[in-house]
């Protein structure tokens, strides 16, 4: 609150992650869930005397920021895509509704990798989310999940068939293709 940037540093190491996680779920994009995540901590700086803290954690603040930063970017997302629609397109640029269409598309396979994500144990989880998500190498991810080569590579190759079914009931396609 009296501007000491070691202190915000250490607020961001400690809180950035949640925010980052709350503001994916409400953006479902990489790029703007990074913006929304880089205003929600501008805005802490800038509001540092008047960030209310909750219960000694200025968490509940950072999320109703984020839920607030992520309201602010989806109505400047649609209104930058009403105003491309209204641009004059030349003979072979692509049709601004197939563009959407197909960001939309990867929006609605994000959203169903989420969901499939969160029908795994924690564990596959987080070594799937390492693995493929974040191509991680697998020996790498074992370790950093506490469990040996072996387990880990049973565990991906399972996960993976899981997670297979559910975004093929999901209509969402294969998860190589989602996570390209």
């Amino acid at each position: 609150m009296r501007g000491d940037g070691v202190a915000f540093a250490a607020i961001f190491d400690r809180h950035g992650d949640r925010v980052w996680r709350h503001a994916w779920r409400l953006m479902q994009h990489r790029q703007d869930t990074e913006d929304v995540t880089a205003a929600v901590f501008a805005e802490a700086w800038r509001k540092r005397s008047r960030v209310r803290i909750v219960d000694d954690s200025v968490l509940p603040w950072l999320l109703a920021t984020a839920t607030n930063c992520a309201r602010n970017a989806r109505r400047s997302i649609r209104r930058n895509e009403r105003l491309i629609a209204h641009i004059p397109l030349g003979p072979d640029s692509p049709d601004t509704a197939d563009v959407a269409g197909d960001r939309f598309a990867r929006v609605d396979a994000s959203s169903a990798v989420g969901a499939a994500l969160r029908e795994l144990s924690e564990t596959d989880a987080r070594l799937v989310s390492l693995v493929l998500l974040e191509e991680i190498p697998l020996a790498d991810a074992a370790k950093a999940i506490g469990v040996s080569y072996g387990a880990a590579k049973t565990r991906i190759h399972r996960a993976k068939q899981r997670l297979r079914g559910h975004l093929q009931a999901a209509g969402a396609g294969d998860l190589e293709e989602v996570s390209a």
